[in-house]
């Protein structure tokens, strides 16, 4: 048996010189003649279509659609030019005292109309019947957040923007866009606005429109008014000492004010852990915990007055 197979060569023996049986390459032939015959032999075009007989598009690389600008990915360079910045680093309480005392120091220029609706609420507070500007819970929004805020806040460098982050309410948040880009020009308003920023030096200079008519210009959470349109914002934050960030705001409300009001806000550094930022949930105060039928941890409305207090209990 050894003897025969040495002498059995491999095509003698059943396979091709590829190591395919024979029977493999009669076929392959017979498989290529028959296309050939019915006109789907190699290099015929149709063979390129597809089902529905159009030649499918050639794959082409992913990019934005015409128009859409994007936002470049930062590089190494952006990054290590943020320590270049000067340090606002921990968290920044405001100074409250300073908010009350320029009620009277630095008196906001209202126009005859608004005075007089100012001296209304004035007096609703001075009587102990405050209107609670802000018991529906909606934004303090600008200006009013940084003039009246009586809660800490954060401030976050990344590249191309400052990221202002309030401890009271989960949409307390603003971003200032300091990649160069200018306002839209048709802003959606909203009630924070558009924020655009620069640097001066160790000043960041920021300009803000869009901002909702409905948004209060005010003094106290007992005192203001809707700026009603055409609001416009300057600010300058700079330190004022180590551990002391300053608010130089510029405000344009032409619709309630006779000219633009200049007020600083001052804010002063804590580092301590204990002064981290808190979640802070504004309507989380309208409902009581309990325990419902089936044993679930639910959150109970609480009926509450026109002015946010809760109704007392009937006897």
């Amino acid at each position: 048996m050894p003897a025969a197979n040495s002498a059995c060569g491999k095509s003698a023996c059943g396979e091709s010189a590829r190591g395919k049986p024979a029977w493999w390459a009669g076929r392959a032939v017979a498989l290529l003649l028959l296309l050939a015959a019915s006109g789907l032999g190699p290099g015929n075009p149709r063979l390129a279509l597809g089902a529905d007989g159009v030649a499918p598009a050639t794959p082409r690389a992913a990019g934005p659609a015409p128009g859409i600008v994007l936002n470049p990915a930062p590089k190494a360079r952006d990054w290590a030019n943020l320590a270049l910045l000067p340090d606002w680093s921990g968290v920044w309480n405001p100074n409250i005292s300073d908010q009350n005392a320029q009620i009277k120091t630095n008196p906001v220029p209202w126009s005859p109309r608004s005075t007089a609706a100012v001296a209304r609420l004035g007096a609703e507070e001075a009587a102990g019947r405050p209107k609670g500007l802000f018991v529906n819970c909606l934004p303090e929004a600008m200006p009013s957040w940084m003039l009246i805020t009586h809660n800490a806040l954060e401030i976050l460098f990344t590249p191309g923007r400052v990221t202002f982050l309030g401890e009271s309410d989960g949409n307390r948040i603003r971003r200032v866009y300091t990649d160069g880009r200018g306002h839209p020009d048709d802003p959606d308003p909203t009630f924070h606005g558009h924020s655009i920023g620069h640097w001066e030096k160790d000043t960041l200079v920021v300009d803000t429109v869009g901002i909702l008519p409905q948004a209060l210009l005010a003094v106290s959470e007992a005192v203001g008014l809707p700026n009603n349109g055409d609001l416009h914002i300057v600010e300058r934050w700079h330190l004022t000492g180590r551990d002391v960030l300053s608010d130089d705001l510029e405000i344009d409300a032409p619709r309630i004010l006779t000219r633009p009001w200049k007020t600083t806000r001052s804010y002063f550094r804590q580092r301590a852990r204990k002064y981290d930022l808190v979640e802070g949930v504004c309507l989380q105060g309208y409902f009581s915990a309990r325990t419902d039928a089936d044993g679930n941890a639910v959150f109970v409305p609480i009926p509450q007055t026109e002015g946010g207090n809760p109704v007392p209990p009937e006897n």
